[in-house]
């Protein structure tokens, strides 16, 4: 496994992240695909067999369920201090003013039942899984501020927002002496790279890691176009992810998986791992073999000319998950 440091911190993580939103009790969530304890637990154990240290969940996956697998892998197979807790808040947990948004009163009491759910007493990357138009910049900056030096947070993340909006929030916390982020969740994968216009080159600028989400589009880059039967193509917003449009690439990444002997999933990683701005691919595996590949990609080295024929397929389209 390799490691690299997020952003400016000293905070190390595996550059793969396994990502567990597919771990959930299923008489809470909303996936039917989702993993239980039993079935997740084989995923931590690779995971761990690997070297994959940074582990991502969220309060709202599986309704909370999720972080209550995720800390019992962490209490069953490793020892706390040995691996990086990743989870967000900000979406829907339940009605009321406290129930989702970023306002102080949500920040406060979410952060406390994630801590309890994870069985933990700090949480190492506290991200705002989206930004809250309706709740102004600087009481959100100042109340992730005060959790840290609460001890309950090590350090802060971001995730999924317009460039400007995220300039304006590191801004706010920089200017107030408050604690700033040290990554951003992008989705980031060979179908949808519009983040590569600003926010990419923002985050290079303040030197913020990415943790690209959806590096395989949900599967759609790791099987033959016309195969796939991916879980979602749709974001917690509801919000279309993929489409026909897709199709070149799909089939660039094939051509160039049975050319060099390789998964089509490895091919498609590799390239998201290639990008200087990307600290690790968040790989939502259902399966231990997902993690393998991953890793082997990490020793994949992409020639200029394969860059190129995986490049030339993108056409430009909106972005989606914000």
């Amino acid at each position: 496994m390799e490691y690299t440091r997020l952003g400016s911190s000293d905070l190390i993580v595996s550059r793969i992240a396994l990502g567990c939103m597919g771990f959930a009790d299923r008489a809470h969530g909303r996936n039917p695909w989702a993993l239980s304890q039993d079935g997740a637990d084989p995923i931590f154990r690779r995971a761990i067999d690997l070297g994959i240290t940074l582990w991502d969940t969220a309060n709202v996956y599986g309704n909370g369920s999720s972080e209550e697998i995720v800390g019992q892998a962490v209490r069953r197979y490793t020892r706390r201090d040995d691996v990086q807790i990743a989870t967000k808040v900000g979406l829907p947990m339940h009605d009321g003013p406290t129930g989702s948004g970023l306002s102080r009163k949500a920040i406060i009491e979410q952060v406390d039942a994630s801590l309890k759910r994870l069985g933990t007493d700090y949480i190492d990357l506290y991200q705002i899984h989206r930004f809250d138009p309706h709740t102004p910049v600087e009481e959100t900056m100042q109340a992730l501020h005060d959790i840290v030096v609460a001890g309950k947070v090590r350090y802060l993340g971001a995730s999924s927002m317009a460039a400007w909006r995220f300039s304006k929030m590191q801004y706010v916390a920089e200017r107030h002496g408050w604690t700033k982020f040290i990554s951003m969740q992008d989705q980031y994968s060979l179908v949808q790279r519009e983040e590569e216009r600003e926010m990419f080159g923002l985050l290079a600028d303040q030197n913020v890691s990415s943790l690209a989400w959806c590096p395989l589009a949900k599967g759609r880059l790791a099987r033959p176009y016309g195969t796939q039967t991916p879980r979602s193509t749709a974001d917690p917003t509801g919000q279309r992810f993929f489409d026909g449009s897709d199709r070149n690439i799909i089939d660039a990444v094939r051509n160039l998986a049975d050319t060099r002997r390789n998964t089509m999933a490895q091919i498609a990683l590799a390239w998201v791992m290639s990008n200087p701005v990307v600290a690790a691919p968040i790989i939502g595996a259902t399966n231990p073999n997902h993690l393998d590949d991953a890793n082997t990609a990490l020793t994949l080295e992409l020639r200029d000319h394969e860059h190129k024929a995986l490049n030339a397929q993108y056409t430009p389209r909106q972005p989606t998950g914000y």
